[in-house]
């Protein structure tokens, strides 16, 4: 059974916090590998910096994107080039930036469905969304960004579904804020998941750094 892996989020309500670096410092010990934020929030080259710093201590490296026109995608595509992290999260799916990661050995992980707003809300059905994702896995993306909590139906059947249908990393990302939902992510079997704003509201009880170590020691009983 696959243990789902917690990507930490320097961001709430789905923008970064301006003191990123410091959480991270505070917390650059801790059992979690993958770090990442959004793409507004820091001026770029802070950006660069703290992202370089999270390399050099040997993390995997996200910035995920919500923006939904090509232009404004493909912007962030750029950002996260330049922040050499190592995986593009979010945007809408373009070809153009398909093309743009491919060229910038940048792995891809789209958003499906039909997302608006900010935080995002989503919708479509569930076979839609499995069949868009193997659409743009089989283009070459690495995996897929599934805002499942962030679902107007039944988000616990399309995390499950969706996981099983589509055969490549999946992260379940947005208000997972629950030991509920930590079980539902197991079980659901995904690739990763995130947590940001649930840290900074203390959902998990304890300073960030022991809900971070809460939450791995949970997902690996």
């Amino acid at each position: 059974m696959n243990r789902p892996k917690l990507i930490v989020m320097l961001t709430h309500n789905d923008v970064t916090v301006k003191n990123a670096r410091e959480v991270f410092e505070s917390c650059k010990n801790s059992k979690a590998d993958f770090w990442g934020f959004k793409e507004v929030g820091l001026p770029l080259d802070e950006m660069k910096e703290l992202f370089s710093y999270m390399k050099s201590l040997g993390k995997t490296t996200f910035l995920e994107v919500v923006a939904y026109t090509e232009k404004e995608c493909l912007e962030g595509a750029r950002m996260a080039a330049a922040c050499g992290v190592d995986i593009l999260m979010g945007t809408l799916y373009f070809q153009s930036i398909m093309d743009y990661c491919k060229e910038n050995n940048l792995k891809y992980m789209p958003f499906v469905g039909e997302i608006t707003g900010r935080p995002s809300v989503l919708r479509g059905s569930i076979e839609g969304m499995i069949e868009e994702a193997n659409s743009y896995i089989a283009k070459g993306a690495y995996g897929i960004d599934l805002l499942g909590y962030r679902y107007e139906g039944d988000a616990v059947e399309l995390n499950k579904k969706f996981v099983a249908g589509v055969k490549a990393p999946v992260c379940l990302a947005g208000s997972v804020n629950s030991y509920k939902r930590l079980d539902e992510v197991k079980d659901a079997g995904s690739w990763a998941f995130t947590i940001g704003g649930a840290f900074f509201e203390n959902k998990f009880d304890g300073t960030f750094e022991e809900q971070i170590n809460k939450v791995v020691d949970y997902m690996n009983q």
